[in-house]
């Protein structure tokens, strides 16, 4: 039996819904919401604000008026009037339809208009730093501080898979130490899952250096516009000719365990991905993964014994045993002689 919605007869628009919902994600925020999150809301209640003046003609529109049509023109809006991609659209036709579907169902609305809607991701592939990188920049001498600074954090998240923000509000009470090794067990500050992480060595030493000038934080009055705005040019410095962001040190992290041979469940809690899927998005396939498993198969195939093959050992073994055999005799055989002679000159001796 299906659930009826109750209908508001009173007309509610479009922005005003997407007014509403944003301040509903605010009240969130520093709880179980991040602050980026909110602000792609905002941005795309103002894409829709532009949508609406300059495709649609009006400053608003109530939601019994909406059809499938507005929201297919609205991601070529977004294509054609502000020079957005792929996954871009994607993310802020998925806010609109997210606003609409939940004003259906609190009903605010009969049926939700946008609920036939979909649009492709398109996502483009994602850059990561192979391991070999990532030791070039942390062997690299840098000469000037905040390079220094910025190469540090972002070797720090290659081999810890943290994003930005959970290494700026990591504590020293975070990192503790379990069997002999130090390990950080905190929650995402994105969705507040716990995960946990154990420090290699150069995660480690990267600590050693910054644990003592600080107080509470490792890693004092870290800016991200400051990090992004020096990232390219310790890339250069090193040779490293890839479109890299900072979150590509977390998706590097990804590739790499997963390359070793780490299950993609650790490596999912690890990242503190609330489902796997989430963590196969960085999974990659590279040369090196390939040339490891084509090892093993070949190992695999050559410990097994065919039947041919457990024949043709046998008789190798055989071969083998009565070549030792003849051996021994044909030096028994040639060594008779003299050891009849000693006996004879015993003989005579005694």
């Amino acid at each position: 039996m299906t659930k009826k919605v109750k209908i508001n007869k009173q007309k509610v628009t479009l922005l005003q819904t997407f007014d509403d919902d944003n301040k509903r994600f605010l009240v969130r925020v520093g709880k179980d919401r991040s602050k980026h999150s909110y602000n792609i809301m905002v941005r795309a209640r103002e894409y829709v604000a532009e949508y609406l003046q300059s495709w649609v003609l009006c400053q608003d529109i109530p939601l019994e008026e909406l059809s499938l049509d507005f929201i297919q023109r609205f991601s070529v809006f977004l294509s054609v009037e502000k020079g957005l991609r792929g996954g871009t659209i994607w993310l802020n036709c998925m806010m609109l339809k997210g606003v609409v579907q939940r004003a259906h169902r609190r009903g605010l609305i009969k049926v939700s208009p946008f609920a036939e809607f979909h649009i492709a991701k398109n996502i483009r592939e994602r850059e990561f730093c192979d391991v070999e990188e990532i030791l070039q920049l942390f062997e690299h001498n840098f000469s000037h501080p905040m390079e220094k600074y910025v190469r540090d954090v972002f070797v720090f998240s290659a081999f810890t898979g943290m994003s930005f923000v959970d290494i700026r509000q990591l504590r020293k009470s975070d990192i503790q130490e379990i069997d002999g090794h130090q390990w950080i067990i905190s929650s995402r500050h994105k969705t507040g899952i716990p995960f946990r992480v154990r420090l290699l060595e150069q995660p480690l030493s990267i600590i050693h250096r910054y644990e003592k000038a600080n107080k509470e934080y490792i890693f004092d009055k870290l800016k991200y516009h400051a990090v992004a705005k020096r990232l390219p040019t310790i890339l250069k410095a090193c040779n490293i000719n890839k479109h890299i962001t900072f979150h590509c040190a977390r998706h590097s992290f990804a590739v790499m365990a997963l390359n070793y041979g780490v299950p993609i469940e650790s490596v999912s809690h690890i990242l503190g991905h609330s489902n796997i899927t989430t963590t196969q998005i960085y999974a990659k396939i590279t040369t090196k993964k390939l040339d490891m498993d084509f090892l093993r198969l070949e190992h695999g195939i050559n410990t097994i014994n065919s039947p041919a093959k457990q024949k043709r050992s046998y008789y190798i073994y055989i071969k083998k045993g009565v070549e030792k055999l003849l051996l021994f005799l044909h030096l028994k055989i040639k060594k008779q002689p003299e050891m009849l002679k000693r006996e004879g000159k015993l003989k005579k001796k005694a």
